[in-house]
């Protein structure tokens, strides 16, 4: 108490200090980042910064060098967007350097060529060495059934089509090949038929495309095409396929005297086949008496 009886209060006024409250600190996105991904992407922004000065006074024979090693290392198709964002080339620069490097790796002249596959481009090797590159890579190529083919031949000249409609083609099921090309990427699902059953829609993919060095379905050969084989075409079909046994036949019905010949040689054969035979049972006798036991006499 105070000399004045009153109660001293004990409770002590707020100092400043106490009175100011921590604010929150905002903290920005490379605040929660480790350090080693802050600094890799400020030199990321850094390098991009670099190309896109780069890119302002580039050369055609630099643009050549640069597209040409894109197109190496890439495992798939690049098309213009995708090498824009990484080259950071005008576009009027990136269309002069592809046909520049379609000249100079046009087909038959390298072992490799750049191939337009309808707006995307890739680099690959030529079809006629194909054989040394698979054999020093112990890869086989794809390799596709006659139901495959069938099938896959169907969907590409009758997109968009359905299973039944497939099916109704071959006179066959179709369910485990269609499913073979889907896994395989070789068609993809367009979407579903407005009609009852809304069954499944199926076409061609950009693999198929890849797959049959194609740039557009238009490419594909017209049953036209097909019946105007070439003369050459049709000798290198007959001398590909395997002479059928009536063919033969017939050759030797046409010509007597080689039917004779071989009528002569025929019954030679046939009388070297009889010879052996015997020889054979003869030999097989002689082994089966010295193999088997003489009987025993029972005892009188």
């Amino acid at each position: 108490m105070s000399p004045s009886g009153t109660p001293r209060s004990t409770s002590r006024a707020p100092t400043a200090s106490r009175a100011r409250r921590k604010e929150p600190r905002l903290t920005t996105e490379n605040d929660q980042q480790p350090p080693d991904e802050v600094e890799l992407q400020q030199a990321v922004q850094t390098e991009y910064q670099q190309l896109r000065e780069a890119a302002r006074f580039v050369t055609p024979e630099r643009a050549l060098q640069v597209l040409e090693a894109l197109f190496f290392a890439a495992e798939k198709p690049l098309d213009l967007q995708m090498l824009a964002e990484a080259t950071q080339f005008d576009k009027e620069i990136l269309q002069k350097t592809l046909t520049d490097l379609q000249t100079l790796y046009a087909p038959g002249t390298r072992g490799v060529h750049l191939l337009d596959l309808g707006g995307r481009w890739q680099l690959r090797t030529d079809p006629s060495i194909g054989a040394y590159v698979r054999r020093m890579l112990q890869v086989k190529p794809m390799r596709l059934t006659r139901a495959a083919l069938e099938t896959l031949a169907i969907v590409a000249y009758r997109q968009p089509v359905t299973r039944p409609e497939i099916e109704d083609l071959r006179g066959v099921d179709c369910g485990a090949v269609t499913k073979a090309l889907l896994e395989r990427k070789l068609i993809r699902i367009l979407g579903k038929k407005d009609e009852p059953g809304r069954p499944l829609l199926y076409g061609t993919s950009k693999e198929f495309l890849d797959l049959f060095n194609l740039r557009d379905l238009t490419q594909l050969p017209t049953l036209r095409e097909f019946q105007e084989l070439s003369e050459e075409s049709r000798k290198i079909v007959e001398e590909e396929a395997p002479v059928p046994p009536v063919a033969g036949l017939t050759a030797l019905a046409q010509d007597p005297a080689e039917a004779a010949q071989a009528m002569v040689e025929s019954e030679s054969a046939l009388a070297q086949l009889e010879s052996a035979m015997d020889q054979a049972d003869e030999t097989t006798k002689s082994a089966a008496a010295v193999l088997t036991p003489p009987e025993s006499k029972p005892d009188a």
